[in-house]
């Protein structure tokens, strides 16, 4: 009898489990699809200013990539590989921008010192974070790098929670563009 309970238990656990998952899973928006546009609090430098997507799509392709949490292990050396691979990403035409839901405080400082003054990281609210399909219930962003044309098309995505692979990938859609 208490074995059947605990079998019971059990099960319904997994499938709970099984359910938040799945809730949860990686939803990133397609390729072809319009980005969303947005404006927010972004730093560059340690000094903050208004960002627009729209306007940064004005001066050529964006690369924004969201990252969970600035000044953990893989969102730091994320942030240092596009800040070293930000001459090719200019000589490429395209801009970049990360985003987290961190605060601009954070963020302010997280520009100095590991995007070193590099490229500007924003607030990803709530609403952001949403139109992305890269909310998570913890109230942090999934990892998810998205290559918009000008034209204000998704033209690649790459989900993964490995940071590794996200400046290659991202920097070989813009050239791609280029062709």
């Amino acid at each position: 009898m208490i074995r059947t309970s605990l079998t019971r238990l059990a099960a319904a656990a997994s499938l709970s489990l099984a359910a938040l998952f799945t809730t949860t899973a990686s939803a990133e928006l397609e390729r072809g699809a319009k980005a969303p546009a947005f404006t927010t609090r972004a730093a560059l430098a340690g000094k903050e200013f208004g960002f627009s997507l729209n306007a940064a799509l004005a001066k050529g392709p964006v690369v924004l990539y969201f990252y969970p949490k600035a000044f953990t292990q893989g969102c730091t050396l994320e942030a240092n590989a596009f800040a070293q691979a930000m001459p090719r990403f200019k000589a490429a035409g395209a801009s970049v921008i990360g985003m987290s839901a961190d605060d601009i405080a954070t963020l302010k400082d997280f520009s100095r010192k590991e995007c070193r003054d590099a490229f500007p990281v924003g607030v990803a609210s709530p609403r952001i974070s949403a139109a992305y399909d890269v909310a998570m219930a913890s109230g942090l962003t999934r990892r998810t790098s998205y290559v918009i044309a000008q034209d204000a098309r998704i033209v690649a995505v790459h989900a993964d929670a490995d940071y590794r692979g996200h400046v290659d990938k991202t920097l070989a859609a813009v050239r791609a563009l280029r062709k």
